[in-house]
């Protein structure tokens, strides 16, 4: 295989080309042509998805790019182009109607305020206990699981984690900051 050169104009010189395969210049370009593809959408997923499809299109005219110091711009214009391709092509699922529909009241008429409130200061009294009572408090309570999945996951045993699970709920009984659950 020969290595593709470039010829510049300003001075006649032949030079190797800077990224002598497609999967070269991804692997050197990538994380700087990912940011540009942030820039351009809402999250970071909607970015990586643009990115694979402006180096797919990339990858079809690579043969045809003459001077390969000019592939970002090249790629570039491929992230715009998709992105406005995608933003005119979007579905609107939004329909007007005559009345808003109330939403739900909550149970036991909490005002969304304070349920927030309340779950912000139960998780500051959470990250205030320790590290193993924190994760027995979170796998049980949190992530639903059983004394003996906890344990398991812990490698402990299920007395081991009764008895910290139980420290830890009395610690946060006693925690002031949890007064107004009281």
């Amino acid at each position: 295989m020969t290595t593709p050169v470039c010829t510049s104009a300003s001075d006649g010189m032949r030079r190797p080309a800077p990224y002598p395969s497609f999967a070269s210049y991804v692997r050197a370009r990538q994380p700087v042509l990912l940011r540009t593809a942030r820039s351009l959408t809402a999250n970071p997923s909607d970015a990586e998805d643009l990115l694979q499809t402006a180096l797919a299109k990339t990858y079809v005219a690579w043969e045809r790019i003459e001077d390969h110091r000019a592939v970002d711009g090249y790629v570039r214009r491929a992230l715009v182009n998709t992105r406005t391709s995608q933003w005119r092509k979007r579905r609107v699922d939004e329909f007007a109607c005559d009345e808003l529909p109330e939403p739900e009241p909550l149970p036991g008429g909490t005002d969304p305020a304070e349920q927030q409130a309340l779950h912000d200061a139960m998780w500051r009294a959470i990250m205030r206990l320790p590290a193993r009572q924190r994760a027995m408090v979170v796998l049980r309570y949190y992530e639903d699981l059983s004394e003996a999945q906890t344990a398991e996951v812990l490698g402990v045993s299920v007395g081991t984690v009764k008895s910290a699970v139980s420290r830890a709920l009395g610690k946060l009984r006693e925690d002031p900051e949890l007064d107004v659950v009281r």
